[in-house]
This record gives structure tokens, C-alpha cells and sequence, in this order.
């Protein structure tokens, strides 16, 4: 599998570092160090990124391809 740089930055990273935390300690009740929580997040961005964003794009295919579809159907009938 190709392997996909998925770049943040740092404002994002570190919001998204705060969510995984809030999120160990209220469903898990266990606390989630800044290292811990960096690393889970590489590895969501690393394994799961890829499947979501493949996901988007082929959402985003369906989604043109039924739009260019309804174009085609404005056509002008040739006498």
C-alpha cells in the first residue's frame, strides 16, 4: 500500500492531541499523556487516514459523475 503523507498543522495536531485525551479520559477514565496521545494520533492518520480519505474520494467521484450525468441531459436537441 502506498504510504500517504498526511500533513496538520500544528494548530490542528495539537486540537486534535487535546480531543484523543478528553476522549481516553471520559470513555476510558484513564489519563493520556502528549507523547501517548501524539503517537495514537500518527497512527490514525497513518493506518485509518488512508481507508477515509480513499472513502472521500470516492464519494466525490459518485458525486461528479451524477452531475456531469444531469449535464448532459441540458443538451440542446440538433434538428
Amino acid at each position: 500500500m502506498l504510504k500517504m503523507e498526511i500533513e496538520l498543522t500544528r494548530e490542528v495536531r495539537t486540537v486534535l492531541v487535546e480531543s484523543l485525551k478528553s476522549y481516553y479520559w471520559n470513555e476510558r477514565n484513564e489519563e493520556l499523556n502528549n507523547l501517548g496521545a501524539e503517537l495514537l494520533l500518527d497512527f490514525i492518520i497513518n493506518e485509518i487516514g488512508p481507508y477515509i480519505y480513499n472513502k472521500a474520494i470516492d464519494d466525490s467521484y459518485a458525486y461528479m459523475s451524477e452531475r456531469i450525468e444531469d449535464m448532459l441531459g441540458l443538451q440542446k436537441r440538433i434538428r
